[in-house]
């Protein structure tokens, strides 16, 4: 029986158990051109003792970022400034790969330094409100991609994973879930195109294909890996017929040799037995607990091989050395989720690790 503190290997690298941590966006990136900063090397080296830390998520290019001040990999500036970040994990004996998160139509124009309009596959206005420099605003209606947008993106994707690698970084994952533009070209109800990136599940899936394929080329597809949250319906999206969509996108992807898939669960936990079934390479999940945290209960999951290694969230925020703390079964600490996003070290670097009482 494979326990969550044995080794498991992805791609060239051993992990030195099944602890990761989740992306967590964080909005600290104050440094010149949206870069991080020495305060956000300290949170990451603080959490080194992860199997595997993936970063917040990081935009591949100026029209893909969401929030305010999340940082970005798409110019000099930023490469030299996440240098320090991974050199502070490595240096702690930790292994760290980058999200590469483009929002699409989760977005507004005061997010931008220029004044731009967020993309997406279908000028279709996504329901709820994004928080700005003025507070909260409804989104807008995007502009939908020409085909040599599309194109350009997945070029933006490839060339934002080679910064990440000369960033230092181990490799990057791929945003796929949440109700990004990824997972906006899966959804029935945001992509409404119905030319060869829109209509049935094959022509939807293409975008994340192509993108997944770019990258593994770019950076090598041992150091690549995807995370996907079939059926979520965050940012208002519907995947009516996620049944038939993954499976076609798992089968598409298996001959890669992907590091590993992520599978972030929500209202359809119950589909992650399929997915594991079909995935033929390493399978992370961050499981679906309704009323709690991912937590030591879970553990179980590795033993029962649903999954190879366990993401971890909020946990990680509050316990900077969480898989010490799980193998000893002491308490946990619960974060501060009104100091999640943006600030300074309240709420970030300042949590410490455990002490005996």
């Amino acid at each position: 029986m494979t326990t969550a503190f044995e080794p498991v290997t992805i791609g060239p690298l051993e992990l030195k158990h099944r602890i990761a941590m989740a992306p967590m966006t964080r909005s600290r990136a104050y440094g010149p051109d949206r870069s991080p900063t020495a305060m956000m090397a300290e949170y990451y080296a603080q959490r080194a003792g992860a199997a595997l830390i993936v970063t917040e998520g990081t935009q591949p290019s100026v029209i893909g970022q969401g929030y305010p001040d999340t940082p970005g990999l798409h110019s000099r500036t930023q490469v030299e400034a996440w240098r320090k970040v991974t050199d502070a994990v490595h240096d702690q004996g930790g292994v760290i790969f980058a999200q590469l998160m483009h929002t699409g139509r989760i977005g507004h124009p005061a997010n931008y330094r220029d004044r731009l309009t967020p993309a997406a596959p279908s000028p279709v206005q996504a329901e709820g409100q994004i928080f700005t420099p003025k507070g909260l605003v409804d989104y807008v209606v995007p502009r939908e991609m020409t085909d040599a947008d599309i194109r350009r993106t997945v070029e933006d994707f490839a060339t934002a994973a080679s910064n990440a690698v000369d960033a230092g970084f181990d490799g990057v994952e791929l945003h796929g879930a949440n109700g990004y533009l990824l997972q906006q070209f899966l959804a029935t109800n945001a992509n409404l195109r119905t030319d060869q990136w829109g209509g049935g599940p094959t022509n939807r899936i293409r975008f994340t294909v192509d993108v997944v394929t770019a990258v593994a080329e770019a950076i090598g597809a041992s150091r690549t890996g995807l995370r996907i949250s079939p059926a979520n319906p965050s940012n208002d999206i519907r995947e009516d017929d996620y049944t038939l969509t993954y499976p076609l996108l798992v089968d598409a992807l298996n001959p890669l040799g992907l590091a590993y898939l992520h599978v972030m669960e929500t209202v359809a936990p119950e589909f992650t037995a399929v997915l594991r079934a079909a995935w033929t390479g390493i399978f992370m999940l961050n499981p679906a607990t309704p009323g709690s945290r991912t937590g030591a209960g879970q553990l179980r999951l590795i033993e029962e091989g649903v999954a190879d290694i366990l993401s971890f969230g909020q946990l990680f925020i509050a316990n900077p050395d969480l898989p010490e703390r799980l193998a000893a079964g002491v308490p946990l600490a619960e974060a501060d989720l009104s100091k999640a996003y943006g600030g300074g070290a309240v709420g970030y670097t300042d949590y410490p690790k455990y002490q005996p009482v």
